[in-house]
C-alpha cells in the first residue's frame, strides 16, 4: 500500500504549483480529483495531471459548486490556488467548508500568501525570488541577475513545500481528529528553503554569490559545438584535479587570479565539444557535467540505470520521487473522475 493510499485530495483548477503539489501526492497514492472548467478537461499537462480523476465543474454556477460542495464533504485535502478572497467569494472558504468537513486540511496556494500589502498582487515565480534575495545571487558579476526555470520559487518554495505543509497537517490530523488551514505561499517557502544562505550572510551581491555563477569554478561554460559544460568544482581536491585534467598552469590551483582563471577555463572548453570534454571529465571526481536538453536527460547513463524518466501514455516524464525502499510511489492509472467520486461516496 502506498503511504497516502487512501487520501482524498480536491484540486482547483490551476496552473504550475498547484498541479504539480497534486502530482506529487497523487504519486504517493493519494486520489486526486482535478476541477476543470468544463470543455477544458483535456488542456491539462499530461505529467503534472498523471494519475487524476477530473470533475468537470464550473465554480461560477450554482451547479458546479453544488458539485464542488459535494466533493469537499468527502475529501481529505483541498488544494486551491486562487488570490485571497475568492474562495470566499464562492462561499467555499476554510470557515465555510470546516461547516460540513472539519476534519479537511484546507491547503491555499498562493504567490504571496494571504495577507501583507502584496497580497492580492498578481505575481510569478521571478517576483517572488527577487524580493527573498534569492534572485540577486543568480548570475556573473557586472550582469543582471539571470532568471532560472521557476523551480525555485513555483515548485520549490510552492509545490513542495505545500505537498509537505498537507502531509505535516495529516500526521497531527491522525492525533486531534481536527483539520486546519495552510497558508503555502511560495514567498514564504522560498525564504525557507534559502535558509542556508541567510546563515552563511551569503549573498550580498553576485560577485560574493559562492553557487551562482560568480565564481570560475562553479559556472558553465561553452564548448566547441556551442553547447555548454556545467564545472562545481568548489572544494580544492576536485578544482586540483580538474586543472590537472585540462592541463591549465599548476598555480590556478591556488585560485589567486579569478579572472584570469575563467578567462583560461572559456578558452581551454572551446577547444572541444561538450561530449568530448564530458567524456574526459566526468569519470574523475573534478564535479564536472555535460548541460543536457530536456529531451536528452533520458538518455544519460545514470539516469537510465536508476530509471529516473519512465514512460506513460506515450510521454517520457521524471519518475516519482523520492524512493521508499518498502512503500516507494508509482504513477497511477488514469481514473475517470465520476468513478473516483463514486469511491469516495462509497461506504
Amino acid at each position: 500500500m502506498l503511504p497516502l493510499a487512501g487520501i482524498r485530495v480536491l484540486e482547483m483548477e490551476g496552473i504550475g504549483p498547484a498541479p504539480t503539489c497534486g502530482m506529487l501526492l497523487a504519486d504517493f497514492g493519494a486520489e486526486v480529483l482535478r476541477v476543470s472548467r468544463p470543455g477544458y478537461e483535456r488542456y491539462a499537462d499530461p505529467v503534472t495531471g498523471r494519475g487524476k480523476g477530473v470533475l468537470s465543474a464550473d465554480i461560477k454556477s450554482p451547479e458546479g459548486l453544488a458539485a464542488i460542495r459535494e466533493a469537499l464533504a468527502l475529501a481529505d485535502v483541498l488544494i486551491e490556488p486562487y488570490r485571497p478572497g475568492v474562495m470566499e467569494r464562492l462561499g467555499l472558504g476554510p470557515d465555510e467548508v470546516a461547516a460540513i468537513n472539519p476534519r479537511l486540511i484546507y491547503a491555499r496556494l498562493t504567490g504571496w500568501g494571504q495577507t501583507g500589502p502584496l497580497a492580492a498582487r498578481a505575481g510569478h515565480d521571478i517576483g517572488y525570488i527577487a524580493v527573498t534575495g534569492v534572485l540577486e545571487g543568480i548570475g556573473r558579476p557586472g550582469e543582471a541577475p539571470t532568471p532560472p526555470l521557476n523551480l525555485i520559487g513555483d515548485m520549490g518554495g510552492g509545490a513542495a513545500m505545500a505537498a509537505f505543509g498537507i502531509c505535516a497537517a495529516l500526521i497531527e490530523r491522525g492525533r486531534s481528529g481536527e483539520g486546519q488551514a495552510i497558508d503555502a505561499a511560495i514567498l514564504d517557502g522560498t525564504a525557507a528553503l534559502s535558509a542556508m544562505f541567510f546563515g552563511m550572510q551569503v549573498p550580498a551581491g553576485r560577485g560574493d554569490s559562492l553557487l551562482g555563477g560568480a565564481l570560475p569554478w562553479y559556472d558553465s561554460y561553452a564548448c566547441a559545438d556551442g553547447r555548454h559544460i556545467a564545472v562545481g568544482a568548489l572544494e580544492p581536491q576536485f578544482w586540483n584535479a580538474l586543472v590537472d585534467a585540462m592541463g591549465l598552469p599548476a598555480h590556478f590551483k591556488d585560485r589567486a587570479d579569478a579572472g584570469e582563471i575563467r578567462t583560461a577555463l572559456s578558452a581551454t572548453f572551446l577547444t572541444r565539444s561538450r561530449d568530448e570534454w564530458a567524456a574526459l571529465l566526468e569519470p574523475l571526481d573534478a564535479c564536472v557535467a555535460p548541460i543536457l536538453s530536456f529531451a536528452e536527460a533520458s538518455g544519460h547513463p545514470h539516469a537510465v540505470a536508476r530509471e529516473l524518466y519512465v514512460e506513460r501514455d506515450g510521454v517520457t516524464q521524471p519518475a516519482p520521487a523520492p524512493r521508499l525502499s518498502r512503500t516507494p510511489a508509482r504513477i497511477g492509472d488514469a481514473v475517470a473522475g465520476s468513478a473516483m467520486l463514486a469511491r469516495w461516496k462509497a461506504p
